[in-house]
């Protein structure tokens, strides 16, 4: 099993920026395919980035290209999503996920086998 923790989340204004955290623990040799997703009251859960294993491809929503940027540290088994220029339509819950094993569907919420609890991001116009 897979234990994911998200944290960094919080109250900002529009234009400012947040580094959200994701630290991975227990069987975390088997992961592969990490990404962040987001929810807002009413909506379904969306895709925001995710990136492989080797750190070196990277994949984002459209709604975020450019001034979100995913991360990971292998070493230390966490994931990060440095979120810049925030805007109030990003205001949502971000949850971090997780898969055992690749899958080249890298934005399907179904291929993902862990996910956190999830943290809140509230953006103020």
């Amino acid at each position: 099993q897979v234990q994911l923790v998200e944290s960094g989340g919080g109250l900002v204004q529009a234009g400012g920026s947040l580094r959200l955290s994701c630290a991975a623990s227990g069987r975390t040799f088997s992961l592969s395919n990490m990404g962040w997703f987001r929810r807002t009251p009413g909506k379904e859960r969306e895709f925001v980035a995710a990136i492989r294993r080797s750190g070196g491809n990277t994949f984002y929503a459209d709604s975020v290209k450019g001034r979100f940027t995913i991360s990971r540290d292998n070493a230390k088994n966490t994931v990060y999503l440095q979120m810049n220029s925030l805007k109030p339509e990003d205001t949502a819950a971000y949850y971090c996920a997780a898969r055992a094993g690749y899958s080249s569907s890298i934005s399907v919420q179904g291929n993902y086998d862990y996910w956190g609890q999830g943290t809140q991001v509230t953006v103020s116009s």
